[in-house]
């Protein structure tokens, strides 16, 4: 008892509860347990399962990451891929939305501890209209996900029958919205290349998914981009920029290799080129083996898995936002300017802060684990590299480096994909105290550049 005592008191289970990011980022590693010990159940496993390798699995899952040492189809029975599919839901949307969600369900009132980590999970700017915005994305997200179901299974019901077609249409939406990369088909979407439905309805998901639910709320209130805030303004004119950049980029770049899309009609060309330049940032399904880009097109890949997508979103990364904001801070260094204006709106400089932290804390992460995996991992450079850019940006392709990890390499993978679902400042917020600071000290001068 007295052991117990000292324990609970080292753990400080008080701080825990009035630290939201903390408690956050607890009820996600309680989802991966939770996940974990029901696919090593006999009847989640077609085969025997190794407990690390369940765990991983389950990591990649509740992150909404998609890397996977086997193929989830081959690996698990209907049980299992229902809890991969329950995870990636869970997970996508958040671990506290569904609990305040069942909360209201049991017609219980919602505390006041329980709106702060809502607003603290959904950045929301107060606690006014909390429970309300939980409530509208949980029923807006199942709603998306039926349409998606829809329209995917147009293909699905005539390829596999009623049964397993609107299971995979249900599973593939899912994955799709929470940008989740989980596919039931061996080698992705490759099947699906040049299928417009399918195509267009999975690009669709993606998309509305990687936005963020606020910026969505915004464009269901209103149609005129003008009176949207300034956020939203951003997150989609950044994510169209972005998103035809990249596609003209991988269509030309890969247009004649003949291990892409090469061997492709002029048409597989176009819907290979469209679904490889908008899956890699958020989602990870793909319809063409990542292994066989060009170096040119596997490094712009990696930069918008880095990047990500937009924050309330259901993806990882640094966020679209944070890498505009960065990007118009060192125009306005560049240009000699004071101040950093995006659409006529001057930018806090605690934005721009925070910003730069997240990419420095982020770079630094990903260094750590590249460093880890060269010591462990007996493969190329790039296809490391690869690996776990992939992780932290929970994007969830691969290039080869995910079935032959190591142990320790499968934990290294594990935390990255951990840190990226939680965010390097709600991860860093979780360990360190903050402290508002009343003393100014001199101003010191250190040169740079």
């Amino acid at each position: 008892m007295v052991l117990f005592e000292r324990l609970m008191k080292k753990l400080d289970v008080r701080a825990i509860s009035t630290n939201p990011p903390l408690l956050l980022s607890m009820l996600l590693f309680v989802l991966i347990l939770v996940g974990t010990v029901l696919l090593k159940l006999p009847i989640a496993a077609r085969g025997h399962l190794s407990w690390i390798d369940a765990l991983f699995f389950s990591t990649s899952a509740s992150t909404v990451t998609g890397l996977t040492p086997f193929e989830p189809s081959e690996t698990f029975t209907l049980f299992g891929q229902v809890v991969l599919m329950v995870l990636i839901q869970i997970g996508g949307i958040g671990v506290m939305a569904f609990a305040v969600f069942f909360v209201i369900l049991l017609g219980k009132k919602v505390s006041i501890r329980q709106r702060q980590l809502m607003q603290e999970a959904l950045n929301a700017p107060s606690l006014g209209g909390v429970i309300r915005l939980v409530s509208w994305i949980l029923i807006v997200s199942f709603a998306i996900e039926l349409v998606g179901m829809f329209f995917l299974a147009f293909r699905f019901v005539p390829d596999f029958g009623w049964g397993m077609g609107l299971y995979y249409s249900l599973f593939h939406s899912i994955s799709g919205f929470n940008q989740a990369g989980f596919s039931l088909f061996p080698g992705s979407m490759n099947r699906y290349l040049g299928d417009p439905i399918v195509n267009l309805t999975m690009i669709t998901m993606i998309t509305i998914g990687g936005i963020g639910f606020t910026v969505l709320a915004e464009l269901l209130s209103t149609h005129r981009f003008r009176k949207l805030s300034i956020h939203a303004q951003v997150m989609l004119s950044g994510t169209l920029v972005i998103n035809v950049v990249m596609v003209l980029a991988i269509f030309v770049i890969e247009y004649g290799n003949p291990h892409s899309l090469g061997p492709l009609s002029f048409v597989d060309k176009l819907w290979a080129a469209f679904f490889q330049g908008i899956s890699p940032r958020t989602a990870g399904i793909t319809t063409l083996d990542p292994a066989g880009l060009s170096q040119a097109s596997l490094l712009l890949t990696m930069l918008m898995m880095f990047i990500g997508a937009g924050s309330t979103s259901t993806s990882g990364g640094i966020k679209l936002t944070t890498f505009m904001i960065v990007l118009a801070q060192m125009l306005t260094f560049l240009k000699g300017r004071r101040e950093v204006v995006i659409n006529k709106r001057t930018i806090r400089h605690q934005v721009i802060i925070r910003a730069v932290s997240v990419i420095s804390i982020s770079l630094i992460v990903v260094l750590i684990g590249l460093f880890l995996l060269s010591l462990s991992e007996d493969q190329p450079f790039l296809v490391i590299l690869f690996e776990v850019i992939s992780a932290f940006g929970t994007a969830g392709e691969s290039i080869g480096a995910t079935a032959d990890l190591s142990p320790f390499g499968k934990a290294v993978i594990m935390l990255l994909m951990f840190f990226g679902k939680v965010g390097p400042l709600t991860m860093a917020f979780s360990v360190t105290k903050r402290s508002h600071v009343d003393i100014r000290y001199p101003d010191g001068e250190i040169y740079t550049g």
